[in-house]
């Protein structure tokens, strides 16, 4: 599943010097609003889909809880029965014997020589 990232806003270009008042300047401020709406547009879409994905991932999240809720119920009412009707328990303790190896006896020296480095 890939998620393509919105784009980031962009703000209007500003001109800093005023376009005179003419046909052509009418038809740029035309042309940069349809590319914006375009723009906002695909925008949009982008943000239905993402949101069809999380409602989509929440509604399979409920699901699996329900099952998991109805497993665990019935795992609870299993081990409340009465004890006649279970099983005998089993017994998981460790029966393996751990030999840990001997360690020696030795003693430290009763005298030590000590040698001193600079660096």
């Amino acid at each position: 599943m890939s998620i393509k990232r919105a784009p980031r806003r962009s703000f209007p270009k500003i001109s800093t010097m005023p376009r005179p008042a003419t046909e052509a300047a009418q038809y740029l401020d035309l042309y940069k609003l349809t590319i914006e709406k375009a723009r906002l547009q695909q925008e949009l879409e982008y943000i239905d889909g993402r949101r069809q994905q999380l409602c989509d991932r929440l509604a399979a999240i409920e699901q699996e809880t329900e099952g998991l809720d109805a497993q665990a119920a019935a795992l609870r009412q299993s081990t409340s029965a009465p004890a006649a009707s279970k099983p005998q328990s089993i017994n998981f303790a460790p029966s393996a014997n751990v030999y840990l190896p001997e360690r020696s006896s030795r003693q430290a020296p009763d005298n030590y020589s000590t040698l001193t480095l600079d660096y």
